[in-house]
């Protein structure tokens, strides 16, 4: 997500960083460009419009002139109103209320609300410890109903039992009553969508929002359709009390014009972002955090997180033993090219880094893609159980074999090896110091060691 937003920024910011005083011309040369680079991430007029008048004044003031470094200070202004843009603060969802707490799901057809559903309770199970139960109130769209019950049964997540021709409303009744029975503390209601905004169905989201009290009704939009889903927030806004947004299929938004634009047009937070199709493939809404994604400045604290959340803590201390004891071996890599494999691969882990353009550049010179982790894993799992423990033994022969096995060649063979003993010994450096930084957290450092 905002890729090319990134790039633009990374260029404007590089000729402004490197003059020695900005003039009023420099600056109004830089903004043009960044407006520029807003309305092409399909960013809104207005909000581009009005962003860039925020910012302007800010940037021809007197601590720019007197900066030793202004474009530095124009970074800082541009990534302020950026974050103020976005919502100045993270804002979680509202489970502050009477069990059970009720929430509802609202959003055209086709943008991911069903999916979302599931993502959003498996987070409030696994985040707030609660129990759950999803319902389906789409009784228009064929075996809607019965694609909410396949993610609960694939997931492990209750729902409320389908009875066929019973309408929403109806629904609505028997899933209150049903919570009190089963002890459900959150219900979540996922509505019908339309094609497109109709009378009709907002006469009956708003009927619905009567009968079960939401605590958060929040619009599920595909980032994908930009503009398009900031004036849906605003149609939605003015029908329901709207609490907040979930921005689906961000992983596949190079542009971001979306997020931008639907905080300053809907005025209500966006709370989730959809990274993949996955069941964890949800991540929390920081503003200050995606401003730095943006400005090319990374995200670490979110890449942490995401580990600390998918690492196996008991493998994690296993492989720190072995290290101390210099026992690091490849079934220990193939755990830790695994560990890469859940958090989103090589480009998942990329896109939390600063100066991502550029190291992706660096990983396309060097012929370095997505593949070769899943290459790695099976030239591992085509060595035998001695092979693993001692590469060493591994010969020419050897190799062919593996090599035959595993669907690659010799060349490949090597690199990894080659790859696996780097990595040994920078592991066990850090062992020495207890794994400090984000080896800590499991992250592998296969990614670097391949751009050396």
């Amino acid at each position: 997500m905002f890729e090319n937003l990134t790039n633009k920024f990374e260029e404007i910011f590089s000729s402004l960083k490197k003059a020695p005083s900005l003039d009023e011309k420099q600056v109004d040369e830089g903004l043009r460009s960044i407006r520029l680079a807003l309305l092409e991430a399909d960013v809104s007029l207005d909000v581009a419009k009005q962003f860039i008048e925020n910012v302007k004044p800010k940037a021809l003031g007197k601590n720019i002139v007197r900066s030793t470094s202004p474009g530095q200070m124009v970074v800082k202004i541009v990534y302020d109103e950026l974050v103020n843009l976005l919502g100045s603060n993270s804002e979680k969802i509202n489970l502050n209320a009477v069990p059970p707490v009720s929430m509802m799901l609202v959003g055209l057809q086709g943008s991911g609300k069903t999916t979302s559903a599931a993502k959003i309770a498996k987070h409030i199970e696994k985040v707030n410890k609660k129990k759950i139960m999803m319902v389906s109130l789409d009784v228009y769209r064929p075996a809607a109903q019965e694609q909410l019950k396949l993610l609960g049964e694939q997931n492990n997540i209750l729902t409320l039992p389908i009875v066929e021709g019973q309408q929403p409303l109806d629904i609505c009744r028997r899933a209150l009553s049903a919570a009190n029975l089963n002890g459900s503390e959150v219900i979540i209601f996922d509505t019908a969508g339309r094609t497109q905004i109709d009378l009709q169905m907002m006469s009956e989201i708003k009927q619905i929002e009567q009968t079960i009290n939401p605590s958060e009704t929040l619009l599920v939009a595909d980032s994908l359709t930009g503009q398009v889903a900031a004036n849906v927030a605003k149609e939605f806004k003015s029908t329901v009390n709207l609490t907040g947004i979930v921005l689906t299929r961000s992983d596949g938004d190079g542009r971001g014009g979306a997020a931008l634009s639907m905080k300053y047009v809907s005025q209500v937070p966006i709370k989730f972002l959809g990274v993949g199709e996955k069941i964890d493939n949800l991540e929390e809404f920081h503003p200050d955090r995606i401003a730095n994604r943006i400005l090319g400045m990374g995200d670490i604290v979110s890449l942490v997180e995401k580990a600390t959340q998918d690492i196996d803590e008991e493998n994690l201390k296993k492989t720190e033993e072995k290290l101390k004891k210099g026992q690091f071996s490849l079934d220990d890599y193939l755990s830790q090219l695994r560990q890469m494999k859940k958090m989103g691969g090589i480009e998942g882990i990329m896109s939390f880094l600063p100066g991502v353009s550029k190291i992706k550049n660096q990983m396309d010179q060097a012929g370095v893609d997505e593949k070769i982790v899943s290459k790695n894993e099976a030239v591992i799992l085509s060595m035998t159980k001695k092979e693993r423990t001692n590469p060493k033994i591994i010969d020419g022969s050897r190799k062919k074999r593996i090599a035959n096995g595993s669907g690659t060649d010799i060349a490949t063979i090597n690199k990894l090896l080659k790859q696996f003993k780097m990595m040994s010994e920078m592991m066990k450096k850090m062992s020495k110091g207890n794994m400090k930084g984000l080896a800590d957290k499991g992250i592998p450092p296969e990614l670097f060691n391949q751009l050396k």
